[in-house]
């Protein structure tokens, strides 16, 4: 019996679902936690969201996770400051922010994400020592190497994929 369409469609959700819900973050390739002192300026910590190619910095005071500074944080809270470089980042981090630990599942990661807006999450030990970051780059990543042809094969537009007469058909 020939499988349709839809039951290879089907097929796929199933297998998605299944690898969202029981996949921990652990298997995931996590970037590490590039972390600055509460004291840093906001300038420094730019610079080393940029020097790490990152949309965040884990800000730590005495060997703590106290906060966390992103690119958000940079448009909102920085931008129109006149003391924006010397401020520090303490000043206008996001204070004390929801953590996960590496045993837990990416379904989990993803509710709490989009229920908190968020697109990054410090990963951290029990203990409570960072460890690394999720962000949602690192999901979608994961979710394409479930379909590496399907999505790598993809013409670079799809305007220039798609016939606009019968002879490009």
């Amino acid at each position: 019996m020939n499988m349709s369409e839809f039951d290879d469609a089907y097929e796929d959700q199933q297998r998605i679902r299944g690898a969202i819900i029981a996949t921990p973050i652990s298997d995931l390739p996590l970037r590490d936690a590039v972390q600055v002192d509460a004291t840093s300026t906001v300038a420094d910590a730019v610079h080393a969201m940029n020097e790490n190619h990152t949309g965040c910095v884990l800000v730590q005071k005495g060997g703590k996770l106290v906060g966390i500074f992103t690119e958000r944080d940079v448009l909102n809270k920085v931008f129109f400051r006149e003391d924006s470089r010397t401020v520090a980042v303490e000043a206008v981090m996001t204070k004390s922010p929801e953590t996960l630990e590496a045993d837990e599942t990416i379904a989990f990661a993803l509710n709490k994400m989009s229920v908190g807006g968020y697109r990054h999450i410090p990963i951290v030990e029990p203990g409570g020592k960072p460890v690394g970051v999720l962000s949602v780059r690192d999901i979608v990543d994961f979710l394409v190497d479930m379909f590496p042809e399907d999505v790598l094969n993809l013409p670079p537009s799809l305007d220039n994929a798609i016939a606009r007469s019968r002879d490009g058909g």
